[in-house]
């Protein structure tokens, strides 16, 4: 093309993105005025547009530099895609200006799109964590329109990072970070910023599903920390939680954060399930939550004793009662020590919680006082 032709070509790209065309309104304009064909693809290789005669490739991946030629879409060492052009003989060095004019069009156009995109797909997120949606239907239909696949449960990650010093970073960083640990496969995955921190909706439909994302928060702050050398992420983990009721699993996924802030310091994520009372005593919690706490941590407990004629509640009992003296609880048992600490070990199996612990020792205690009072 001749300095004229091209400016010409430019204006003409000008009219067309001007009028609301795409990519695929761009393509088909350069594939026009070139005579070639074009294969529009994103970062990752997968097709989103083409125009032109002829036969063309599912991808230009893998591509011949005989007739076809490549150029990035976007600015930066990090493209929004790719642009090929292909075309027969030597007419194809004399194309790569005009296709790079096209690109630059496009990756105008896919930036807006992706930034519209991302609004969108935020204000969804932002209205089922505010419990906007009082219809299972009316959430997956929004949805649908914002281009959202939606899981039935969802995990919660509340997160927050901040340097070796203590100083905040910014949430673009953790959005990065999180993305990468929690990845999905069709569901997306959702994300809130609530003040200072970053709230991941980790898709769950599976109870294996809920425990990889419950292993890859527990693994998180040593990978950011390994990624970005001084950083520290603390976080909070509740779930899975039913879709609409996510409200209520971001609430207590945050509560978590809090506590293992409070408790634990920076630098680590914890479950709501292994904050043991924490998480009830935080909140206030009623009558009826404190008695349901209480029989899930003793149940197994009681079970074991009911299957096998054991007494491991009893002991425990007794062995609190007794200022966690072994001597004494072993006489008013009528044992010898060294059964009080077999039963011991047993009870710390059983129950998941040792009692070395103060954290795993207060829920157990609170846990037996609450049956105490309301059995």
């Amino acid at each position: 093309m001749t300095p004229d032709q091209l400016v010409e070509f430019a204006e003409g790209l000008a009219r067309v993105a001007a009028s609301g065309g795409g990519a695929k309104a761009l393509s088909a304009f350069l594939a026009d005025r070139t005579g070639s064909g074009v294969l529009i693809e994103d970062a990752q290789w997968r097709p989103l547009a083409s125009a032109g005669r002829g036969t063309l490739p599912s991808s230009a991946r893998v591509r011949d530099e005989r007739i076809m030629r490549t150029v990035p879409i976007g600015p930066g060492d990090v493209p929004l895609g790719y642009l090929t052009i292909v075309a027969a003989g030597p007419a194809l060095d004399a194309l790569e200006l005009p296709a790079r004019l096209t690109a630059s069009a496009i990756s105008v156009e896919l930036a807006r799109d992706g930034s519209g995109a991302r609004t969108r797909r935020s204000s969804f997120w932002e209205a089922l964590a505010s419990s906007s949606y009082h219809d299972l239907g009316a959430a997956r239909d929004d949805a649908a329109a914002r281009g959202i696949v939606l899981a039935t449960h969802y995990c919660c990650a509340a997160l927050e990072a901040e340097s070796a010093e203590g100083e905040p970073q910014p949430l673009p960083d953790l959005r990065a970070i999180a993305s990468e640990t929690f990845r999905s496969g069709d569901a997306e995955l959702g994300m809130v910023e609530r003040g200072a921190a970053l709230v991941v909706l980790i898709p769950s439909e599976r109870e294996v599903d809920a425990a990889r994302a419950r292993t890859a928060a527990q693994l998180l702050p040593k990978g950011a920390a390994k990624r970005r050398p001084g950083l520290r992420v603390t976080g909070g983990f509740a779930g899975p939680i039913p879709l609409l009721d996510l409200a209520r699993g971001i609430g207590e996924a945050e509560s978590a954060l809090a506590i293992v802030r409070r408790m634990r310091g920076a630098g680590s994520i914890c479950s709501t399930d292994e904050l043991g009372a924490y998480p009830m005593l935080y909140r206030g919690a009623p009558v009826e939550e404190l008695r349901g706490f209480a029989n899930v941590v003793l149940l197994p407990l009681r079970a074991y004793d009911e299957k096998h004629q054991t007494e491991l509640e009893r002991t425990l009992r007794i062995y609190f009662a007794s200022g966690q003296n072994v001597k004494t609880a072993a006489g008013t048992l009528n044992v010898h020590r060294h059964t009080v600490f077999y039963r011991l070990r047993q009870i710390g199996e059983i129950t998941g919680r040792t009692l070395e612990d103060q954290h795993d020792q207060l829920t157990l205690r609170l846990a037996m006082a609450i049956d105490a009072l309301h059995t």
